[in-house]
């Protein structure tokens, strides 16, 4: 793929999102394009890979203007990994949408163009600012989306959800933006190539890129700073808490991997307080999960302390390290949506996702059972599936940095979070579910269960993504070999570097 298409990539989604809203409300097409418009994303990203693979990373200079000024966007294999990662996501969880009945209002489908649009651009663009706007350009649609049933399902619940993403989301953006104020005027550049190593060496410029790194580690929700997305996802539909688990939390951790290789070139100074913070976020997350009684919230504190685990490749910064979390990375986006996504699909056609209400589905929906089995396995690190084999890299790469303390709370936390979900299949799908007559806590009585099943429709995302989960465990050495290229690439930024340069 020539650079000169990159802009593309993000700049269709957003044109193809313009362009629903002019033709009016119209469902039937507007899922069509959507599920075009995600897949071609997930396409775009497989070719990148090859061509990566091929000749190195792609660049482009929007405008033809002097490096520094035009608006780099530049694919390395980190990022083409992550496009096309990001475009099945979408892809699925559109699917669940357009079978919930979620995609049936009119800004349902231009908002999630005008989100992937805003993702493609975070992942590509090799300048800070420009980083701060697509993140915007992200944030924009999902403030609507929070808000999205439907029609007729809306309620309380999610404004409130809204508020709290909203407001923290507002702070981070605030705290990026003067962090990108601060490398400018210390640096004074934003353009990721002629900043390369700068935070090695001036403690100037490091301050500035620590302002940026805390702004993103808030948005990944790091402790202590994390509440907020155990508070809003669970508060929104399946369909949306699944994309939003696969796509915002992830754009910021690639951030992360992206601004520390490059600007701080792996300084091993400031490596033990990534460490710290990533093993204490792991450990919190899986504690809080304990003590909730409903499926998103147990499901969004689990995804607080996996995201410890995927960042403590970049704490680690070694080469193992490195493929380790960013192979875990690409695990824990499919496998969090397809456990929102089976539990959603009980949710939307038993109408709660309160452990009390619930019970019996491995009788009742069998397929949904296996479905989330699987996932949960592959969650709690179980062999055959990809979470074991992200585990097991994850936690050789810390045994062979001497991380020894780390290593034993990554296995205590692993058991944790296969107690927690234990606790989600007894909850859920083994017993029997209430009857009619049934009265629950607080003198709420049981609506009766549908009559209808959960059908295919609904089935089917999460049923894709743990055969997607399958299939990485039973394969891993190619993902492998294709995120230890991308870890490379970290710890040698020359090529990434060079190609903005070029471009």
């Amino acid at each position: 793929m020539s650079g000169l298409l990159l802009p593309f990539v993000a700049v269709i989604p957003l044109l193809t999102a313009a362009l629903l809203l002019a033709l009016g409300r119209r469902p039937r097409l507007q899922a069509n394009v959507l599920m075009v418009s995600a897949i071609s994303s997930m396409v775009v990203g497989g070719i990148l890979i090859v061509e990566v693979s091929a000749s190195g990373p792609i660049a482009a200079g929007v405008g033809a203007w002097p490096v520094g000024v035009a608006i780099p966007l530049v694919a390395d294999m980190f990022t083409a990994l992550m496009i096309s990662a990001t475009g099945l996501l979408t892809a699925v969880c559109s699917l669940f949408a357009i079978a919930a009945g979620t995609a049936e209002g009119r800004f349902f489908a231009p908002l999630v163009l005008v989100l992937l649009g805003g993702v493609n651009g975070a992942l590509l663009t090799a300048d800070l600012f420009n980083l701060f706007v697509f993140i915007e350009v992200m944030l924009l649609p999902s403030y609507a989306l929070l808000v999205l049933a439907p029609p007729g399902k809306g309620g309380i619940r999610q404004i409130v959800g809204a508020r709290v993403y909203a407001t923290v989301n507002l702070l981070a953006s605030t705290i990026f933006l003067a962090g990108v104020a601060f490398v400018y005027g210390t640096a004074g550049t934003v353009n990721l190539a002629e900043l390369a190593g700068a935070a090695h060496d001036s403690p100037a410029i490091a301050a500035a890129a620590g302002v940026c790194l805390f702004a993103l580690m808030m948005k990944a929700a790091i402790v202590p700073v994390y509440g907020w997305l155990a508070r809003s996802y669970p508060s929104t539909s399946p369909a949306v808490t699944a994309l939003f688990s696969g796509l915002h939390t992830k754009v910021a951790i690639y951030a992360i991997y992206r601004l520390y290789a490059q600007l701080f070139e792996g300084d091993d100074r400031f490596l033990g307080i990534g460490v710290a913070l990533f093993t204490v976020t792991m450990i919190i997350g899986v504690l809080a999960a304990v003590g909730e009684t409903t499926t998103p919230s147990i499901l969004s504190f689990h995804m607080v302390s996996q995201i410890g685990y995927i960042l403590m490749g970049v704490a680690l910064f070694t080469l193992a390290g490195l493929t380790a979390g960013i192979f875990y990375l690409l695990h824990h986006m499919f496998v969090k949506a397809a456990l929102f996504l089976s539990t959603g699909a009980i949710e939307v056609r038993y109408g709660s996702g309160a452990l009390k209400n619930l019970g019996g589905m491995a009788k009742r929906e069998p397929l949904i059972a296996v479905v989330f089995f699987i996932a949960a396995l592959s969650m709690a690190g179980l062999p055959p599936f990809s979470g074991f084999v992200a585990k097991f890299a994850i936690v050789m790469a810390s045994f062979e940095a001497g991380q020894v303390a780390v290593v034993i709370a990554m296995l205590a936390v692993s058991l944790i979070t296969l107690l927690s979900m234990l606790k989600i299949w007894s909850g859920v799908f083994w017993g029997e579910l209430p009857d009619e007559s049934s009265t629950l806590g607080g003198g709420t009585s049981f609506t009766a269960p549908p009559k209808s099943r959960i059908g295919i429709g609904l089935a089917a995302p999460a049923l894709i993504l743990a055969v997607v989960t399958t299939g990485l465990g039973l394969g891993a050495e190619g993902l492998l070999a294709l995120a230890e290229v991308a870890a490379a690439g970290l710890l040698d930024t020359t090529a990434y570097t060079e190609a903005v340069k070029g471009s």
